[in-house]
């Protein structure tokens, strides 16, 4: 392996932020699709793109793409590819599949044609009729879209939004690559007080602690890719290094962080303080048991980011409504500071009250929502020493 054609997956409405976060890391030979961002690298950026993308889902190795508009086809084109560079003898290598828009609409008869075409691709090579299979795993995707074959190799393993820490969990939890893109979307900086009033299991305020303090969201877990021979362990621990050395200086230079969250549930609160000394930020984040009717603040030029209940469920729209008309009221009280608001309610404006300055299309695992977005007023250029914000 030498220079790799990468894709990292992100959900629909995130690719944009993904796409930045691969520039930050120094990955700027990229193309967007949705769902997809396609970018080059060498055998180190599967190392540190596991360890730092914060908003992407898995980061996957691309081996070839073509038409395909017959089995036949499906066949050739899988055999053609490389798979004698990457997969060893005793390689496990599942095949996985999805089919959209395309004359090869049968899933499991395009997952059992990859798997006979890498296996006739390593006879060659191996020069054996069967292999054992219980070796390093490799994790083999066939994706048709419109006709046109892709397939991957998964180099993640779980999805990138398991960071380590959430151990429990509460109902409806946030994923941390949609808690983080929320973040990013606010344009919230280390420097303002950030507040989570629905915090639920504590997503969104560690994931706000983890970006200010630099930490690597992979930093706690493994990946799939660490088991492959061709990814040498020094690049993992060189990565792994590189992490760590990146938290320690910015701990160093880091202002004095004021990140709360609340909840009107007190095991929920428990979870999130849990959570935050799973992840080593508790000392930086501030949880209590609270009413949204309840909470106040004495800093100015805050963000307030949040995931409030949406009224999925036969009986509670009724309940989200009336929810959405009182933190209408309260959010008042905050008049310096922004609002990003996530929920799936396309009602939300009308109940709130206010149309929102911009609102964007995301989605919460299945559930279509929106982020409506609440732009305060930016803070004086010269605040005076002792300043609340």
């Amino acid at each position: 392996m030498n220079k790799l054609d990468l894709i990292a997956t992100a959900a629909f409405g995130v690719e944009s932020v993904v796409s930045r976060e691969l520039k930050k890391l120094g990955y700027f030979d990229q193309h967007t699709d949705n769902g997809r961002i396609s970018f080059k690298g060498n055998p180190e950026a599967i190392c540190r793109t596991n360890l730092w993308l914060r908003c992407a889902e898995r980061v996957l190795l691309k081996m070839g793409e073509f038409k395909a508009l017959s089995f036949e086809e499906l066949f050739q084109g899988t055999k053609a590819l490389p798979w004698d560079e990457i997969l060893p003898e005793n390689a496990r290598f599942p095949v996985e599949g999805k089919s959209i828009r395309s004359k090869l609409y049968s899933v499991p008869d395009c997952q059992a044609i990859v798997k006979k075409a890498v296996v006739e691709k390593l006879k060659q090579k191996y020069r054996r009729e069967i292999f054992p299979e219980d070796g390093p795993l490799y994790k083999l995707e066939v994706a048709l879209l419109d006709d046109i074959a892709v397939l991957t190799i998964d180099t993640s393993g779980a999805g990138l939004h398991k960071r380590g820490y959430r151990k429990l969990s509460v109902e409806a939890p946030l994923r941390e690559t949609l808690a983080c893109a929320l973040i990013d979307l606010s344009r919230w900086k280390g420097d303002r007080v950030l507040y989570d009033p629905f915090c639920g299991s504590g997503t969104i305020p560690v994931e706000a602690a983890m970006i200010a303090l630099n930490i690597a969201p992979g930093i706690k877990r493994t990946f799939i890719s660490e088991e492959w021979p061709q990814l040498p362990s020094r690049l993992w621990r060189q990565a792994r290094e590189e992490a760590v050395s990146s938290a320690a200086a910015a701990a160093q230079n880091v202002p004095e962080l004021r990140i709360h969250g609340s909840d009107i549930d007190a095991q929920a609160v428990s979870i999130a303080r849990y959570h935050a000394a799973q992840a080593g930020v508790e000392k930086h984040i501030h949880f209590q048991k609270l009413d949204i009717r309840e909470i106040s603040s004495r800093f100015k030029y805050g963000y307030i980011i949040c995931n409030p209940p949406y009224g999925e469920r036969m009986g509670e729209a009724g309940e989200a409504e009336a929810l959405y008309r009182d933190i209408s009221k309260v959010f008042r009280t905050f008049d310096t500071w922004s609002f990003h608001i996530l929920t799936s309610h396309m009602g939300f404006e009308r109940q709130y009250g206010r149309r929102a300055d911009h609102n964007r299309k995301l989605y919460n695992g299945m559930i279509m929502c929106r982020l409506y977005q609440y732009y305060g007023p930016k803070p004086p250029a010269a605040i005076p020493a002792g300043s609340a914000y």
